[in-house]
């Protein structure tokens, strides 16, 4: 059983990216827990006086696809790091042109949805800090945490989400090497364009069994 460098590398991509998917939506997850299950990107945020107190949340369904993206490339990396293994210890071959060609059409569908997804989260933190920031109580968004809240109890909302936001960038860096990487191979499968009659290759490869041209004299 003979597994080459890349074949070691590809197993090691899809593992940290299945890895840094779990950590994405289980770190939204808990944030979001965190006020009740609320969509707290884009949110806003006062100051009572005493505590800190959340005027609107975004829609819960904005969180949910933040985590869905995150769930979906986390299996699907898991999957094909359970089929990289199993490649590697039958020596099985290599998928066609055609396969390959379709992994790539859906591995830059995912990238697009990873961007956007990170995109989504690291604006909507930044929304969500800046509102804090501007109650003229917290110089920083972290400080949040240990400030007492209006009907909610958030001590690690901000580790999370800064957490979330960074696992949503590494994931989406990760999955541009995979895409790299299975282009790479669909490149590699190309097939040879058919020799011309003209060709110099061709007629070499016609000499042995039909003789060169006689020479002039």
């Amino acid at each position: 059983m003979a597994v080459s460098v890349l074949q070691l590398v590809e197993l090691a991509l899809h593992g940290a990216t299945f890895l840094c998917g779990i950590v994405c939506a289980s770190a939204l997850t808990v944030a979001q827990g965190e006020f009740g299950g609320w969509c707290i990107l884009y949110g806003t945020v006062s100051w009572n006086g005493t505590a800190l107190v959340p005027k609107s949340f975004s829609h819960v369904s904005l969180c949910y696809f933040v985590s869905a993206v995150s769930v979906v490339v986390a299996l699907y990396c898991f999957s094909s790091l359970l089929y990289g293994i199993y490649s590697c210890c039958t020596n099985e071959s290599q998928w066609d042109r055609t396969w390959l060609s379709i992994a790539l059409v859906a591995a830059l569908i995912i990238l697009f949805f990873l961007l956007i997804s990170a995109c989504i989260l690291r604006v909507g933190m930044d929304a969500f800090c800046a509102s804090i920031v501007q109650t003229k109580s917290l110089s920083s968004c972290q400080e949040a945490e240990h400030k007492p809240w209006v009907s909610y109890s958030p001590t690690r909302f901000y580790s999370n989400l800064y957490s979330a936001q960074a696992s949503a960038w590494v994931t989406a860096s990760l999955w541009c090497l995979l895409s790299a990487r299975l282009l790479l191979r669909r490149r590699r499968e190309a097939p040879f364009p058919p020799l011309r009659p003209n060709d110099p290759e061709r007629s070499a490869e016609t000499e042995p069994i039909f003789g060169g041209r006689p020479a002039r004299p």
